[in-house]
């Protein structure tokens, strides 16, 4: 005990002071050793394994960037069909309209021409029909007049047309 009495932490002996730094090294030692390299290598396998996740987040977001791009470039050129379909329909539809109006239109006026064709045949025969009850009242006055008869019907017709081809009347 009487060593226990003369020991001072604050002021110590040498040999004190050279176990206590052989023992310091000594632990250094073993703790950088078995402890600081493993804890460095495994700090620098984390910082590796961070760094290529950072990496692979760079790159996954350059592609995502890349595909949004492309997707935007597809929407726009699908947009752009698209309207340029709906235009070509609607051209279509017009020009189908304009096609049915315009074919309607030649109808009409091939029916207004085949009905002027036939009143104007309808006006020939009924001018026709006319002058030939003309011719033959006429033939008949005359006779009634003269007093003279022609020879037969036939010989009648025959003076009759040829007094209204002389006649000309339109």
């Amino acid at each position: 005990m009487i060593f226990l009495l003369d020991f001072n932490p604050i002021k110590p002996d040498f040999g004190l002071f050279f176990w206590t730094l052989v023992t310091f090294i000594v632990f250094w030692i073993i703790v950088g050793k078995y402890a600081f390299r493993p804890i460095a290598n495994a700090l620098k396998k984390r910082s590796a394994q961070i760094q290529d996740a950072l990496d692979a987040s760079k790159k996954a977001r350059q592609e995502m960037e890349k595909l949004n791009a492309e997707n935007e470039k597809l929407l726009e050129k699908a947009r752009k069909e698209r309207a340029t379909i709906i235009q070509e329909a609607k051209e279509a539809g017009n020009g189908i309209i304009n096609e049915a109006k315009e074919k309607a239109k030649n109808e009409a006026n091939l029916i207004v021409e085949n009905a002027k064709m036939e009143i104007e045949k309808e006006k020939l025969h009924a001018i026709k029909e006319v002058k030939n009850k003309v011719g033959l009242i006429t033939v008949d006055l005359t006779e009634k007049l003269l007093g003279k008869q022609l020879d037969s019907k036939e010989d009648q017709v025959k003076f009759v047309q040829s007094q209204i081809d002389k006649l000309n009347l339109n």
